[in-house]
């Protein structure tokens, strides 16, 4: 399998040479040239499999130039009981009657990024060792991908991590989880802006072609495509586990701000595993939403995005969104590069008026819905005396959005983001409890933590990069 950039400027490549780049030359993203497809008689052999035989099966037909042997090695390495706490890896509970939560957030810390970020580790260890070279990783976080990384990276070597984060905009448990690392190749970088301020620093820098070859740049937000077959993995381990036949439709409702998430089960469903209707459900920040409801794309400043009390959906740019378009409109790169343009220049596009909207809530099954502050609260609320179930802000805004989705005789599935532990106030404030937390950060905020503020300008993040390499 080769890999294209959606914006047609990229010669093919293979999964490895693609896993450790982030954006392509050209701006845009990688995709692969053709999506693997899988029938039902391979669907219904799948199974019986476990989370890691279901991952290797995926994962082995992205990766076509790692061999065999060596992919199901570190699928087995990065989906362990003992990582994830279970040896279902994303079980899944039954709410009520045809309405499941599929649970993605027993890893490390405790939130859904893990699941990708847990291979990808182990990924990266492999191809940098099998080339003899290092990378450094710069990313940027809402708040749990920032996290995430620096699990799964610590320790590793050839790899350093240079995470941006919003100055005062993660909760304190998340802040603390990765501002307490005290690894020497884990770098925390605060911004004084938003999230889509970290994000534009990161792509800036990947757009840089330069310093991008001479520091050896790598990212693993969402926009790396390793991160997103990894997801692919769990729509189909929930499918298998809710549809009554191969065959029967299953929705899945994801809360989404940068479109990564649900972007692997647009994946899924091209690859053929049977999803019904993928519904994006957002909190106040609703370019999405008005996105799958309208065909406009507007993006909008740091000073129009709100802070949340979701706050890892506190995104008004969604980055992973150009792998459906240009999916939506036939992968045409020439089309997809003159929207962007539009984007950087006028703000945004509109699809409305074309036929690509009727194809997007038809033939893509795409649709959406949002939550509010007084939504979120009401939903923690109505999900503990319902059926005793704490739900995070994140997947409380997916859980509201789902009942007002569900489609009679149709299962519906909401993908669980982050536990409840990460968002203390929130949960104190519709419950008047604090959620329970693993024994082993109990005290996590008390721990000392270090982190650098810096201000909204790429070339600051530049430089602090090749101090901190010197």
């Amino acid at each position: 399998m080769n890999y294209i950039s959606t914006r047609g400027g990229m010669a093919a490549q293979g999964f490895s040479d693609i896993l450790l780049g982030g954006l392509a030359p050209d701006g845009g993203l990688v995709v692969p040239d053709v999506y693997p497809q899988i029938d039902k008689a391979t669907l219904q052999s799948w199974r019986t499999l476990s989370y890691s035989q279901l991952a290797f099966e995926i994962v082995s037909r992205f990766a076509t130039d790692i061999p065999a042997e060596d992919v199901r090695r570190l699928v087995e390495a990065a989906y362990t009981e003992q990582a994830f706490g279970t040896p279902d890896i994303t079980p899944l509970t039954e709410l009520e009657s045809g309405l499941h939560l599929l649970h993605l957030s027993n890893g490390p810390t405790l939130a859904f990024k893990d699941i990708a970020m847990q291979l990808l580790g182990q990924l990266f260890e492999y191809v940098l060792a099998q080339r003899g070279e290092a990378v450094n990783i710069i990313g940027a976080t809402s708040g749990d991908t920032g996290s995430a990384a620096e699990y799964a990276m610590r320790s590793k070597k050839g790899v350093n991590v240079f995470m941006l984060s919003p100055h005062g905009r993660m909760s304190p448990f998340q802040r603390a989880q990765m501002f307490s690392l005290q690894d020497a190749n884990i770098h925390n970088i605060a911004v004084e802006g938003t999230f889509d301020d970290c994000q534009d620093i990161v792509k800036a820098i990947n757009n840089d072609a330069a310093f991008k070859q001479k520091y050896k740049v790598s990212a693993v937000n969402s926009i790396n495509w390793g991160r997103i077959v990894a997801q692919v993995v769990y729509y189909f381990r929930a499918y298998l586990q809710v549809a009554g036949q191969i065959g029967d439709e299953v929705d899945f409702v994801v809360p989404s701000g940068n479109f990564g998430n649900i972007c692997a089960g647009h994946i899924a469903r091209q690859m053929g595993l049977p999803v019904g209707k993928l519904v994006v459900a957002t909190n106040e920040n609703d370019v999405l939403d008005e996105f799958f409801r309208t065909g406009r794309y507007t993006v909008r400043a740091s000073k129009d995005t709100h802070a949340t009390s979701s706050p890892s959906m506190d995104i008004s740019k969604a980055s992973n969104l150009e792998r459906f378009v240009f999916d939506l409109i036939e992968r045409d790169s020439a089309a997809l590069a003159g929207l962007w343009r539009d984007v950087d220049s006028t703000g945004g596009f509109d699809l409305g008026k074309t036929p690509f909207f009727a194809r997007m809530v038809g033939e893509f099954g795409f649709s959406s819905g949002k939550s509010t502050h007084a939504d979120r609260i009401a939903t923690i609320r109505a999900a503990k005396a319902k059926w005793n179930v704490v739900l995070d802000p994140h997947t409380a805004d997916g859980v509201k959005v789902a009942l007002e989705a569900r489609r009679p005789g149709v299962p519906m599935v909401t993908l669980e983001t982050a536990l409840p532990a990460k968002f203390e106030a929130t949960i104190l404030e519709a419950l008047n409890e604090t959620p329970p937390r693993p024994a082993a950060l109990a005290n996590l905020e008390s721990l000392p933590q270090r982190s650098e503020v810096l201000p909204n300008d790429v070339e600051a993040v530049k430089r602090y990069v090749v101090d901190a390499l010197n």
